[in-house]
Formats: structure tokens, C-alpha cells, sequence
């Protein structure tokens, strides 16, 4: 008989900090922040369970989602800064960033807890599915600033579906 498993809950600040510092290898200074809406134009991360079920977004900025490819990478700032300038990102940015958005998928495993991973990365701007969309105003979530030192600074919100 296999034991219960439970939908994730929200992860803390200094685990969201550590996983991030940890994955692009640059202090990163976390705290509370604004949420992040679909107006504001963000990645989207979606993450699912086994059954293909949603069980949480991740929303970062353009200037946060630029700032982690760039300390991931070692890009050079100036381009990042247009990058944010266009309110765009590279494919090239879009590629390191689905790799810190498929590695933050250790926020929502564990002991115990349904098994999620990233089943999409939607590019900031890129029309979601309705579900989608209307998880990403949820209430259940945390809103962070972030800043990548030697880049800058941005925001993201995780949500959760349950």
C-alpha cells in the first residue's frame, strides 16, 4: 500500500532565496514584494502532478527572469538591461530560464507531497490557457522581490492551486 501524498504548500522566502543563490552561484537578497499580475506581463512556469494535474505557477518579471540568465550564463549586462528595456526575452534567456524554473520544482517536492514538475514555460506576453490565467490571480501564493547581486533587482509570485 502506497501512503497518502499531499499537495505542496507554499514555499518560505529563504528556501525560494537558497534554491535560486544556490542554482546561478550569486548572492540573492529575497523579501516581501507586490504580486505579480498577467498585466505585468511575466514568464509563467506551470507545474504539474503525475496526472497532469496543475499544482503551481511560478511568475517571474522580465528584469528578474533577465537578471538570473544573466548571473546563470555570465551574460554581460547591457544586453540584459535591453532585454528589460524591450520588455522581451532572448530565446537564449528563455532557455537558462526554464532551467532555474525546472530546477525551482524541488520547492513544491518532498516527503509525503504529490510529486509536481515543470510542464511549461510560457515566454513573457505569450497567451496562457484560461485555467492558467485564472490560477495565476489565485490567492494562495507568495509575492518576493528579488535581487541578483551585480544584476538587479525583480519580482516574482509562486502559486499554488490547492
Amino acid at each position: 500500500m502506497t501512503a497518502p501524498t499531499a499537495p505542496a504548500l507554499l514555499p518560505n522566502p529563504k528556501d525560494v532565496r537558497d534554491l535560486i543563490e544556490g542554482l546561478i552561484g550569486k548572492d540573492v537578497t529575497v523579501g516581501p514584494g507586490d504580486p505579480l499580475s498577467l498585466n505585468d506581463k511575466p514568464a509563467v512556469a506551470v507545474y504539474v502532478d503525475p496526472t497532469l494535474a496543475t499544482t503551481a505557477l511560478v511568475l517571474v518579471d522580465v528584469p528578474l527572469a533577465a537578471w538570473c540568465a544573466g548571473a546563470f550564463a555570465l551574460l554581460p549586462k547591457g544586453g540584459l538591461e535591453d532585454a528589460i528595456d524591450d520588455g522581451e526575452l532572448s530565446d537564449m534567456h528563455l532557455e537558462v530560464l526554464y532551467e532555474v524554473v525546472n530546477v525551482m520544482a524541488a520547492l513544491f517536492n518532498g516527503g509525503g507531497i504529490t510529486h509536481s514538475k515543470l510542464y511549461k514555460l510560457y515566454a513573457p506576453g505569450e497567451a496562457l490557457p484560461g485555467d492558467i490565467a485564472g490560477l495565476a490571480a489565485a490567492f494562495n501564493r507568495i509575492d518576493l522581490t528579488a535581487e541578483v547581486a551585480g544584476y538587479g533587482k525583480g519580482a516574482l509570485s509562486i502559486v499554488m492551486a490547492h
